[in-house]
């Protein structure tokens, strides 16, 4: 569906080149949701204009569905041998929709005028364009606001709108750049199931560019994490919560977990992480193939390990347990090796936040 290989982008500014893509390479499957996220400066949103040519790459090659192996050399992009044209560019535009953080409504146009605004141009008659406006009301249950302006609307419908005109053209692929980083908590969260209803119903693949994790938990596949202008880490969700390897990775995961805050807790010295000699404070991770609670009691059972609990949390992901504990282990120095042995072969992953033992 889309793959890009070794895509580099390089902005030239007065004040001196910015590299926004760095060599990015990376695959999507078709009718999947696939989450990048980034700070802002990361080379994101850069990336998802690139999917459609809104940006041209300076090297590299994307393959968007039956477009194979558009090649960039030197900021121009070549098909089957040739520069495209702007004809092919549009083309392949048109089985991309896209939505923005800011909405890019017509405030002067009625609901029904901006959905229709892109069908326009399409040789379909007015009737056909209003029964293709009254099913895209539907899907994105917005029927009551047909006639409405956009004043007139809350940010979560103006999204809504905006989506709706999005679909128009039934694309396959549908770019989210930070679509819901301008709307409340609640909000937020009426945009999300919907983009999954959508990508449920239509099999439309969604892209979707965000800095907060709490979103790529809640409706993607696989993620992408970036790091000036580089993907420093890639995989699914699941494997991306549980066991995640870059420091920046883990600095996401902490901001969307209640077990995050014990970075400042520990930060603070607050007397909940003081440990005694001997004792240690440690964070450990329920992963797939482990039962967290019957674990804990087997541990302190059978090697006399007691665990006195700071945090925890469990939720799932995918359909699949993912489940963490904060605590001080405390024990005999043997008795602590074996059980946190113990732990890591029972798919516990422990990792000691604070070591009271002596070496």
């Amino acid at each position: 569906m889309i793959e890009v290989k070794n895509l580099k982008k390089t902005f030239h500014l007065k004040s001196g080149d910015v590299k926004a893509l760095d060599d990015v390479s990376f695959s999507i499957q078709e009718g999947s949701v696939y989450g990048v996220i980034g700070y802002s400066g990361a080379g994101k949103s850069t990336l998802v204009r690139c999917l459609n040519l809104l940006e041209v790459p300076d090297e590299g090659t994307i393959t968007i569905e039956d477009y194979q192996g558009i090649e960039m050399h030197g900021g121009i992009p070549t098909y089957q041998g040739k520069r495209m044209t702007a004809r092919q560019q549009n083309q392949m535009r048109r089985g991309i929709g896209m939505i923005f953080q800011h909405f890019n409504l017509l405030e002067r146009s009625t609901v029904f005028d901006n959905i229709a605004y892109p069908l326009k141009y399409t040789g379909r008659s007015k009737a056909e364009i209003a029964e293709r406006v009254q099913e895209l009301l539907a899907l994105v249950d917005l029927r009551e606001k047909i006639d409405a302006f956009p004043s007139q609307l809350s940010g979560g419908q103006k999204q809504r709108v905006a989506i709706a005109r999005a679909l128009a053209a039934n694309p396959r692929i549908l770019l989210s750049d930070e679509a819901t980083s301008a709307l409340d908590p609640d909000a937020t969260e009426s945009i999300l199931n919907l983009l999954k209803d959508l990508n449920r119903k239509l099999g439309i693949t969604i892209v979707l560019i965000t800095h907060e994790m709490a979103v790529i938990k809640a409706i993607a596949d696989r993620v992408a994490v970036m790091e000036e202008g580089k993907i420093v880490e890639e995989g699914t969700v699941y494997d991306i919560f549980s066991d995640p390897q870059a420091p920046i990775t883990r600095k996401f995961i902490s901001s969307a977990s209640p077990l995050g805050k014990i970075d400042k807790l520990i930060a603070d010295d607050s007397s909940l992480t003081q440990i005694k000699p001997g004792e240690v404070l440690a964070k450990l991770i329920f992963q797939k193939d482990c039962v967290g609670e019957h674990i804990l009691t087997t541990m302190a059972q059978q090697y006399s390990v007691n665990l006195n609990i700071i945090l925890a949390n469990v939720e799932y992901l995918h359909g699949n347990p993912l489940g963490g504990t904060i605590g001080i282990l405390s024990g005999s120095p043997e008795n602590l090796a074996a059980g946190i042995r113990f732990l890591e072969e029972n798919h516990v992953r422990t990792e000691v936040l604070k070591d009271g033992r002596v070496d």
